[in-house]
């Protein structure tokens, strides 16, 4: 199904800086962008480049000495989630993983699944099939952990959020993930754009590899799942930030949009004993 995407940056600039931005769509085996356009204002020097460690796209700019910096990024992008029932996802040892998967198993900057394992054992370690505890982790994060824009900062960790019960879509992503891998299942961060989230805004989710495929899954229920709209993944928020600043640059608006005619929303309830892949 088709997305049309858009997202609207202004910095104020406060002494020379570069900054990389991550803002665009990617092409994967289950998205394709249709068309896509970029404008800097003013006209400044920067380059577009994926990371040689990953599919992420970035820009990198320099600001000279101007005291704005307007980004407008549009797209239309069609995706294809597939929605697997419960029967057909086999779950897969550690020996068996592919070793792309593997990173993804370790405790992250913000993900401090060795922190957490004593939890996640006692509350999903009585589960034997790896989706039943994912589901189960997804659901105790959004019944247990309250959705309170400002409660955090950059600085907060899946450790933090458990302890404080409070924290946005990136908390929520970051939870999910430490409490996947302290049970031995790779998880890694998802950031992009989500259709029917509101306030609109770039939404963060976690993806957890069950037989050696990513589902991905949304402890917020803010978005639906196949409404998403992927711009990058990480083992956390350190590796999929839509903006990093090295110097003097400010926010000082945002816009987010995604939208789509004809779109089926799936959320949390329309989706038992399934989940949704949104690449393999």
């Amino acid at each position: 199904m088709p997305f049309q995407i858009s997202s609207q940056l202004s910095y104020g600039v406060s002494c020379p800086s570069t900054a990389l931005f991550s803002i665009h769509a990617l092409t994967t085996s289950n998205q394709k962008i249709l068309e896509e356009k970029l404008l800097i204002q003013p006209d400044l020097t920067f380059e577009e480049f994926p990371l040689e460690t990953g599919q992420n796209r970035y820009i990198r700019l320099e600001t000279g000495t101007v005291p704005q910096v307007d980004l407008s990024y549009t797209a239309t992008v069609e995706t294809q989630p597939q929605i697997i029932s419960r029967d057909e996802i086999r779950s897969t040892p550690v020996a068996h993983l592919d070793r792309s998967a593997l990173p993804y198993l370790f405790p992250s900057r913000y993900c401090q699944s060795d922190r957490l394992w004593r939890l996640a054992s006692k509350l999903f370690g009585n589960l034997a099939h790896p989706l039943d505890q994912v589901i189960a982790i997804a659901d105790w994060i959004y019944e247990n952990i309250d959705y309170i824009s400002g409660a955090t900062d950059a600085a907060t960790s899946a450790f933090d959020t458990v302890t404080q019960r409070a924290g946005v879509c990136r908390d929520f992503a970051h939870l999910g993930i430490a409490l996947c891998r302290a049970l031995s299942i790779p998880a890694r961060y998802f950031t992009g754009y989500a259709c029917l989230l509101q306030p609109q805004d770039f939404h963060a989710c976690f993806e957890a590899c069950i037989g050696n495929r990513w589902f991905v899954f949304d402890a917020t229920r803010l978005a639906p799942l196949n409404g998403l709209v992927r711009i990058a993944t990480g083992r956390d928020a350190a590796d999929a930030s839509i903006a990093t600043i090295f110097g003097g640059m400010f926010l000082q608006s945002m816009m987010v949009n995604s939208i789509s005619q004809d779109f089926q929303p799936l959320y949390r309830q329309d989706l038992d004993g399934q989940a949704v892949l949104l690449d393999p």
